[in-house]
């Protein structure tokens, strides 16, 4: 019996990085037998993977009602399946499907549920989650007064690990409620993009209003090519027009832990500092040497981007060849 159980998103083939982290961490644990879900149509051939990151237990819910990603058929799947196991704790990486779940499953199974959690913890036999406050200036311990407990973690807060056991499998007989299977997807539109997402990239270069226009955007794309890496924006550059929304970093938009953050003409105000300051490293380049930014980067340049983001870029591509 598995008490705690691990939302296994998947996009175009692949199981997400963010909840095959969370699966990872889950498994760490130590607080008893860990079971991973995926749900959706056709996705045998992701089910070894679950296993591969930690996974005693992989449930596997293959129906045509779970082919599009809509939120309502996957809470009752996952509702009979903590129903039917005695499912403790049931967690999620974010995402905007992942959310839209665990909030419809909190309310479905009267359960509390714990959102933009950064880590979690077995003290005691008990469960403790670790949610940050005030602008990511404190951390706080968080809990749940019953079972069973929802967690939604913070988009790339666990790095996944393998550990190359292969876990059992069970299939799911799933009874989809008349009211879920009302809503359809007509169709699916797809943002032209190349690289990895920011959720997802180990290196960001994200640029803000120092590029002075959208076309600055140009060289910050050249230098995340370089890098193999995404680009990132502020809050102020999308809601101009000049970059997507999809790639906004901060309060209002998503928290990144990459390897390493290029800021590129950002001023490193607090709401971008929440969704970056997670980053291992952090390269700040602003021609304003009093941005605050470069109190908590860990490198700073000051000068003008225009001049050296090309200069780097050149010299990444020059010591790759």
């Amino acid at each position: 019996m598995a008490s705690i159980l691990v939302f296994l998103e998947h996009h175009e083939g692949q199981l997400q990085k963010g909840a095959l982290g969370v699966l990872s961490k889950a498994a760490g644990l130590g607080a008893g037998d860990v079971a991973g879900v995926i749900l959706g149509s056709g996705v045998d051939g992701l089910v070894a993977e679950g296993g591969r990151y930690g996974a005693a237990t992989v449930y596997v819910a293959d129906a045509p009602e779970l082919e599009a990603p809509l939120p309502q058929p996957r809470v009752d799947a996952l509702a009979q399946l903590v129903e039917q196991q005695g499912i403790e704790t049931v967690l999620f990486a974010q995402s905007i499907l992942s959310a839209d779940i665990a909030a419809a499953l909190a309310a479905r199974l009267d359960a509390g549920l714990n959102w933009q959690l950064v880590d979690i913890a077995d003290e005691d036999g008990g469960l403790v989650g670790k949610q940050s406050a005030l602008g990511d200036s404190v951390l706080v311990d968080v809990g749940w007064l019953s079972t069973p407990r929802l967690g939604l973690f913070r988009a790339g807060v666990f790095d996944p690990v393998e550990t190359g056991a292969a876990g059992a499998v069970e299939t799911l007989d799933v009874q989809f409620s008349e009211h879920s299977l009302l809503a359809e997807m007509l169709e699916q539109a797809h943002e032209e993009s190349s690289g990895p997402s920011i959720e997802d990239a180990n290196v960001i270069v994200a640029g803000g209003r120092g590029l002075g226009a959208p076309e600055g955007f140009g060289m910050v794309e050249e230098l995340a090519k370089a890098l193999g890496g995404a680009v990132g924006a502020t809050r102020a550059v999308v809601d101009a027009g000049w970059y997507p929304y999809a790639t906004q970093v901060g309060q209002t938009g998503k928290s990144v832990s990459p390897a390493l953050y290029v800021a590129c003409g950002i001023s490193g105000a607090i709401q971008h500092k929440v969704g970056m300051q997670g980053s291992k490293v952090i390269v700040a380049i602003n021609k304003d040497p009093n941005a605050p930014i470069f109190e908590f980067a860990d490198l700073g340049i000051v000068g003008d981007v225009h001049q050296i983001v090309p200069k780097l870029t050149e010299l990444v591509r020059a010591r790759k060849s």
